[in-house]
């Protein structure tokens, strides 16, 4: 399910740039829109976002920070930031060297990676999150190794070599995330990631995403789970903060938005595929939700 969340909601993952810095360094990155990974590949990085504590990411951990979230990163605790270099940043990005910061010796290197997710889906999950996410070496061996791959792809570029980075990168992201979800059971609130660690909540999705065309209802969900209907109200309240059938109008609209903007697919086709009886159904209940008729909504993404 969250192979297919995250393929729908197209969260794709891009490199930034290899950090290699050395004696007192610090880096203000500007709000980005989509999340940020920051893989700590060499000595120490403290991660520093208004408002909180400094964090300290070791060499072997990672932390994912949520969409549109201005931090820095910096060699110690107490450091004074300075602005990205953006034209140094283009450059290191062109020519795929590192991006160099502080004095020589090279103690910690970090590779920076970008996610952004379809502006055409709703469905939250990089999104969703409320604070950045660490994971640590210990906590995810298969993490690290991975890490190491995209690290010695970097070190000597060669035939394939974009195509296994753009993998990877991708790859990480979801062993992060399991990794983060296996670490963290207390998370359960407020973001789609948190929901999965409610039974209920993940059971009932689990069987929307496997068939968004079968005419759910929350009476019909509740039942295919074995709870009653206000235990899954319930439930789907807590964790994601809506009904389940606003979930599952929200799950189909975002499917439709897809396919209307990617595909050639009649109007009518679409519909069925996303679980509604007719058209008509269809049309009203995507001009509740974008504003706009299906055809219009295509047409105008289009131009």
């Amino acid at each position: 399910m969250l192979a297919e969340v995250l393929r729908v909601s197209g969260a794709r993952g891009a490199l930034g740039v290899v950090l290699k810095a050395g004696g007192t360094w610090g880096l203000w990155l500007d709000s980005y829109p989509g999340a940020a990974l920051h893989v700590v590949s060499r000595g120490t990085m403290w991660l520093h976002v208004a408002g909180a504590k400094p964090l300290q990411v070791q060499a072997g951990d990672a932390v994912l920070v949520s969409p549109g979230t201005a931090h820095g990163i910096a060699g110690g605790a107490d450091v004074t930031m300075g602005s990205c270099d953006r034209a140094a940043a283009l450059r290191a990005l062109g020519d795929g060297r590192a991006l160099r910061l502080g004095p020589a010796p090279v103690q910690t290197e970090v590779i920076v990676l970008h996610y952004e997710q379809d502006p055409q889906v709703s469905t939250p999950v990089l999104t969703s999150l409320t604070r950045p996410m660490h994971v640590t070496a210990r906590q995810n061996a298969q993490f690290g190794r991975t890490a190491e791959l995209l690290a010695a792809e970097l070190a000597q570029p060669q035939l394939g070599t974009t195509a296994a980075v753009n993998s990877i990168v991708d790859l990480l992201l979801v062993q992060f995330v399991r990794a983060w979800l296996a670490r963290h059971p207390e998370e359960r609130s407020g973001s789609w990631l948190g929901a999965m660690r409610d039974p209920v909540v993940r059971d009932a999705l689990a069987r929307v995403h496997a068939r968004p065309e079968h005419p759910w209802t929350t009476d019909t969900l509740a039942a295919a789970t074995s709870v009653s209907r206000a235990t899954l109200s319930r439930h789907f309240r807590s964790a994601l903060g809506q009904t389940p059938g606003a979930y599952v109008t929200q799950w189909r609209i975002d499917l439709a938005s897809v396919r209307l903007r990617d595909t050639d697919e009649p109007v009518e086709s679409i519909s069925g595929a996303v679980g509604y009886g007719s058209p008509h159904a269809f049309s009203r209940a995507f001009r509740r939700v974008r504003g706009i008729a299906p055809g219009e909504y295509r047409s105008r993404l289009r131009r």
